[in-house]
């Protein structure tokens, strides 16, 4: 047998025992409902991600005016979005550190009828990052890619948790 052959051979193996083991690629969510309101604050980036991700899914329609509420299958309410940034490590002169970055989102998901399908839940996320002032414009950088990563994993999070509801 040459040495093509054993790579065959091995890498048909490998595909057999991922196969059987029940791996499989992330798919994208499927969701109870075909159409969605959004409830949030219109300057919300969080909400705006929410939007889009929902919307990329192509599956369901994200109804953008609140006057056609009632075309909507099911409205996620979101009750709260807040970023904050909290010391938590000074040095001996009294300086920052470290500061922790933390983004909040508290949300529901309901019928237009007021049937609750996800009661008021939170998500939270947080991340510790180091501070030197000669370096402040760079950490400014560094916050911001921070924070969009939150963002994301938070977005990621709430797309998962619509997508288990299996019925209306």
């Amino acid at each position: 047998m040459n040495t093509m052959e054993r790579r065959f051979f091995l890498s048909l193996g490998a595909a057999t025992l991922l196969s059987g083991c029940g791996f499989a690629l992330r798919q994208a969510p499927n969701f109870a409902f075909t159409s969605l309101y959004v409830a949030v604050a219109e300057s919300s980036p969080l909400g705006n991600a929410i939007k889009r991700s929902i919307a990329a899914n192509g599956n369901v329609l994200v109804i953008k005016d609140a006057k056609l509420l009632d075309q909507a299958q099911a409205v996620l309410d979101i009750l709260a979005d807040q970023r904050e940034k909290v010391v938590v490590g000074l040095n001996t002169a009294g300086q920052v550190t470290e500061f922790q970055l933390r983004v909040r989102i508290k949300f529901r998901l309901r019928t237009p009828a007021g049937k609750e399908l996800i009661p008021e839940t939170e998500i939270l996320q947080q991340r510790d990052i180091s501070f030197n002032e000669s370096l402040a414009l760079a950490k400014e950088s560094e916050e911001a890619l921070l924070y969009r990563d939150m963002q994301t994993d938070i977005v990621q999070q709430l797309m998962r948790r619509i997508a288990a509801v299996k019925a209306l």
